[in-house]
């Protein structure tokens, strides 16, 4: 696939599906060659507007079809585990939309199925592609704020009603759990966590304090109560603190005599991470966040669950159990 045009299909036409299909049809390495759902008249909708030559209502008839070598999945979540193996064993590429799977048995079988079947898969935490998500990487490493010590993350707002087959904590929060592993470089230790469910059938609102060693931490607030749509986050380090405003891309750092907020150009973040995908795709580079990290990610996402329930603090190698301990995951 080494610098050929990657030929994806898109499995899943609803809200985030037909984002995804803009964006690639935009991409001059792609060939958009089908969309897949099982609404055929909703892709046909969407294949018609970004000349998709190919619809089919069963993601298996991509599959047999042989004329892919990639794959976009934005199914609902409990739906993602059973297409993303599919394709993997079938020799497929896979950027599977977050979280990676239903629960963390799925998640770990898919991590196992891509290591056996030497697949390649991508979660879709799109944060990290993000403009301004990739400029605090940047000053992180430089040092801007010192050392980070701790990270409060707020991503509020009303009822997507496209969401129904997860609570808030694998939809919205999922988003800054991975980014506290992406800026600490690590997963936490220990979480505990109060919320509940309020007005829908799963949670829908939740507060999370994630301990990752004697000094770090993490805080996490996401809710589908909130009459308005915020998403920011807060870096404390030991010589300034950074704001992320993550609506408008905008970033602040405050440094004890001084305060700045520099230009950040902005990027649509699904272009930058469908553009990433493919050009990994075609020079054979590993694709990142991968396996590893949707299921990690997951696993604390169940910690979270765990400790809403039992009201009490969870160890995350108690979540992962077996699993840490086989595969030696580093934690």
């Amino acid at each position: 696939m080494v610098g050929e045009r990657v030929r994806v299909a898109v499995i899943g036409a609803g809200f985030w599906g037909r984002n995804h299909a803009r964006v690639l049809s935009e991409i001059p390495s792609v060939e958009l060659c089908a969309v897949v759902d099982i609404d055929v008249q909703r892709a046909e909708h969407v294949a018609k507007r970004y000349n998709i030559p190919h619809v089919y209502t069963d993601y298996r008839q991509v599959l047999r079809s042989g004329e892919v070598d990639a794959v976009s999945i934005c199914t609902p979540t409990i739906t993602h585990a059973e297409i993303a193996l599919e394709c993997i064993r079938d020799g497929v590429a896979v950027l599977v939309e977050k979280p990676m799977a239903a629960s963390l048995k799925e998640a770990i079988e898919i991590y196992d199925t891509v290591k056996s079947c030497r697949g390649r898969l991508m979660v879709g935490f799109i944060e990290r592609f993000n403009a301004a998500v990739q400029y605090m990487l940047s000053a992180l490493s430089d040092g801007v704020i010192g050392t980070p010590l701790t990270i409060a993350a707020r991503r509020i707002g009303p009822w997507p009603e496209r969401i129904g087959d997860v609570g808030v904590v694998k939809d919205v929060a999922i988003h800054d759990i991975d980014l506290t592993h992406y800026f600490f470089g690590s997963t936490p230790l220990h979480i505990y966590a109060t919320g509940g469910a309020l007005r829908h059938s799963y949670e829908d609102y939740v507060q999370a304090l994630m301990y990752f060693d004697e000094v770090r931490s993490a805080s996490v607030e996401a809710n589908w109560l909130s009459s308005k749509k915020k998403r920011d986050m807060r870096i404390t380090g030991t010589e300034g603190v950074a704001h992320i405003e993550f609506l408008t891309g905008e970033v602040v750092i405050e440094k004890p005599d001084y305060s700045i907020s520099p230009t950040i150009n902005y990027v649509e973040p699904l272009k930058s991470e469908l553009t990433y995908f493919v050009e990994q795709l075609r020079s054979s580079k590993e694709l990142v966040p991968g396996p590893r990290d949707g299921l990690l990610s997951l696993a604390v996402a169940e910690a979270i669950l765990a400790s809403m329930k039992s009201r009490r603090t969870v160890s995350l190698e108690h979540v992962l159990g077996e699993w840490s301990i086989s595969k030696e995951a580093k934690l």
